[in-house]
């Protein structure tokens, strides 16, 4: 994969999420219900879901609603993954809630949504639109209650990646499949191996500072041995398997793979410094706001399943989309839900909403990214996606729990007494 074409995908992606392309629903097909609304003033809260994450970008996926709904103003925020909760625990705290919220099933469904501070949006599940959403989708959104607090937008599957170049030299590529971007977990420590008798002195990074980017970190060591995170009823953790502990020691035992207290977003600058040879938090929207914003990158970026003992991976997937919180003002609650209805069952807006995300959209359409090389290499990643358990409850409770238990391990070595600990911790 060569930095040229990670370039064209990057500024295609960009181009993308502001200009219009493709056919509208029309207003009558959308059924507006604001045409009487006096004026309205929303807040929309985003986190940096790909370029939702960009306040330019967001406003300009919102030019067009503004001319249809000039009545509705919306203020957009964006927060990030080190302070965004704290930010919206403060504001529910205060009364301040933002009316609208894009993120994922884990915090709306799972937290918001299970403390009962949100909107249940059933009613948009009505459309027709919703009906073509897939299936695996339509249950993260959903909570127990039957409620659904979630209408989604965007998907994809989590990945690594691998400094290729280094590799290379190392020769360490003859044990990794090219074609399906996968690897055995003897072929994963072969590949160490291969990189420190190369003498490459860091392999990768156990990031554990805060629960920013673990979505990389649980998939490691959960996919090395055929561990899972929760049972498929998501109702118990199962981080201290047989399958996690025998993992977790092996990477401790791995020299040259570290558990350091830092965050993902620095393994990520250190993999394009050219000081770690892989990194464990990565997707395309990742690999395309570094082209863009790292122009220091200097070798080639070859992205990878997380290892399997029989190569058959089961990646992390992530699911965002927009919530709403129960503000109590039914005229905002319905200029919230407008907003919704415009950005999803719009054909051109949705495309666009898709676009800016650099991910893949929720429900079978035309092909978005036919264009662009990089998304195409990415999306054999769909295949691979495994159960979706973030909305297991405790979920923010279990977030918390495993970065400090890989810190534990990391200072003291004791996998099992850690790995005891954080489930006796989460299932209660």
């Amino acid at each position: 994969m060569k930095r040229s074409i990670l370039v064209f995908a990057a500024v295609l992606a960009l181009a993308g999420a502001v200009a219009c392309t493709s056919r509208g629903t029309t207003k009558e097909q959308m059924q507006p219900q604001t045409e009487d609304m006096q004026e309205t003033e929303i807040s929309l809260w985003t986190f940096p879901v790909g370029n939702w994450g960009n306040p330019t970008t967001v406003s300009g996926l919102l030019t067009s609603f503004h001319k249809e709904y000039p009545q509705i103003r919306v203020n957009v925020e964006c927060v990030d993954y080190d302070s965004g909760d704290q930010k919206i625990r403060e504001a529910i705290a205060n009364g301040n809630a933002p009316d609208i919220v894009f993120e994922g099933p884990e915090r709306i469904v799972a937290d918001w949504g299970d403390q009962g501070l949100l909107v249940d949006l059933s009613d948009l599940w009505e459309s027709d639109t919703a009906g073509g959403i897939y299936e695996n989708i339509r249950k993260a959104c959903q909570h127990q209650n039957g409620a659904y607090y979630e209408f989604p937008v965007c998907m994809t599957a989590h990945c690594m990646a691998i400094n290729y170049d280094l590799f290379r030299r190392a020769g360490a590529l003859a044990y990794i499949d090219e074609e399906t971007h996968t690897w055995t977990t003897q072929d994963f420590i072969k590949a160490v191996h291969a990189l420190e008798d190369y003498g490459h002195e860091q392999a990768g990074m156990i990031y554990c500072k805060n629960q920013s980017g673990d979505q990389g970190t649980r998939a490691l060591v959960t996919n090395l041995y055929g561990g899972t995170f929760t049972d498929q009823a998501h109702s118990t953790y199962t981080v201290d398997s047989r399958e996690n502990k025998k993992a977790l020691k092996m990477l401790l035992d791995l020299k040259s793979i570290s558990f350091e207290e830092e965050t993902a977003a620095e393994e990520i600058a250190r993999f394009c410094r050219g000081e770690l040879a892989m990194a464990f938090c990565w997707n395309a929207s990742i690999e395309i706001a570094q082209i863009v914003n790292n122009p220091e990158l200097d070798f080639d970026v070859f992205p990878m399943a997380f290892p399997a003992a029989d190569a058959q991976p089961s990646l992390q997937g992530g699911i965002w989309g927009f919530g709403v919180f129960d503000s109590k003002d039914e005229q905002r609650i319905e200029a919230a839900k407008t907003l919704i209805r415009y950005m999803t069952e719009n054909d051109s807006s949705y495309k666009r909403a898709v676009l800016a995300s650099t991910f893949w959209p929720v429900r079978e359409m035309e092909e978005i990214y036919e264009n662009d090389q990089v998304m195409t290499e990415y999306s054999i990643f769909m295949q691979y996606m495994g159960d979706y358990y973030q909305v297991t409850p405790g979920w923010a409770k279990a977030r918390e729990a495993w970065w400090k238990m890989l810190q534990q391990i990391g200072n003291t070595g004791a996998v099992d007494e850690a790995v005891q600990q954080f489930a006796k911790l989460v299932n209660v």
